[in-house]
């Protein structure tokens, strides 16, 4: 295998979905973590296209370089560039990083990645997509229903009253961070709970409430790590609990009976072969005030700062944050 010294990675962060501020951050991280680990990177925001910053600080500055687009990604991964990388940290978040998009156009050019390949990538992104393979691979789900833009506000609630009841919860089907989400504890809110989620989405997920803990399982080179809870200000781990300091308390491992925590592992794993995913991951759950499990989504591309949930994980069972990176390369090569 090359050795660290030769091998020139591409670390992709920023991008132009809801969660670019998001991956900048992970992107800071993981980029001091591959210059202490001694490799080769160099920085790449596909949504700035052929023309990047000169210095690495304006990589994860607030105020934008240039103008970003999505059309800007083809040019990207099409110049030189990519001419002497050798694989693509993705550090990317959200849409077209994690969809399958940039992952589709990386494999055109015939470029390694880190992470699950463009299938995997796709059916995690769309929620509705897991949850029809989580029923058909026995992996418990909260029920939903699925609301396209044509349907009538008053079918979509008389589906709900009868299918779910309340308080549900309302998100866009293809989005990351819980951009767009919102509990609905009464029939009023659906209304401005849908217009939200139809903001990012073509199509809304409205699921069942599962009362209880707020619970996720990170997924290492097809082994599970020790579960993690979250225990939230808000009660749902929303965007702000997520992003804000002191908004959230995190235990690991989680104080649950051990049967809990092997059940939510064997379900982890379950969930990650089911979309055909690889390498790592994270797995989010509820998990009920009687310790039943229901699985919400796979995440292909989790937060990687170093006091994020997958690093936490790990840390929890002696990995560093840069053994963390090297092993994510090295799985991915």
């Amino acid at each position: 295998m090359t050795s660290k010294k030769d091998l020139v990675i591409a670390l992709l962060l920023g991008g132009t979905s809801p969660e670019r501020e998001v991956s900048k951050s992970s992107g800071s991280s993981i980029y001091k973590a591959l210059a202490a680990l001694g490799y080769k990177a160099i920085l790449i925001d596909p949504a700035y296209g052929k023309h990047q910053p000169h210095k690495a600080e304006d990589f994860f500055a607030q105020k934008d370089f240039a103008e970003i687009s999505n059309r800007n990604y083809v040019e990207a991964v099409n110049s030189n560039l990519f001419d002497e990388v050798d694989i693509a940290f993705l550090a990317l978040h959200g849409k077209w990083g994690e969809d399958g998009t940039i992952q589709s156009l990386l494999e055109l050019r015939g470029i390694k990645y880190t992470g699950s390949n463009v299938v995997s990538s796709a059916m995690s992104m769309d929620k509705i997509m897991s949850k029809i393979l989580f029923k058909h691979y026995d992996i418990a789900t909260p029920e939903w229903i699925e609301v396209n833009r044509h349907e009538k506000e008053a079918d979509v609630k008389k589906a709900v009253k009868e299918k779910l009841g309340f308080p549900c919860v309302v998100k866009p089907n293809d989005q990351g961070s819980t951009v767009g989400l919102t509990v609905c504890k009464h029939e009023d809110d659906l209304h401005k709970a849908l217009k939200l989620a139809r903001e990012y989405s073509s199509k809304a997920l409205i699921e069942e409430y599962i009362d209880g803990h707020e619970v996720t399982v990170g997924i290492l080179d097809n082994k599970a790590l020790p579960v993690l809870e979250i225990k939230p200000k808000h009660g749902i781990y929303d965007y702000e609990c997520k992003y804000t300091s002191g908004m959230s308390e995190y235990e690991v491992p989680a104080n649950i009976p051990e049967w809990v925590k092997l059940e939510l592992q064997s379900q982890s794993l379950r969930a990650f072969e089911a979309l055909g995913c690889s390498v790592y991951g994270r797995m989010d759950f509820r998990l009920s005030n009687d310790f039943k499990t229901y699985c919400l989504e796979v995440n292909t591309l989790p937060g990687m700062t170093s006091t994020s949930l997958v690093p936490k994980m790990a840390k929890a069972v002696g990995i560093t944050f840069e053994e963390l990176i090297d092993r994510i390369i090295k799985l991915s090569l």
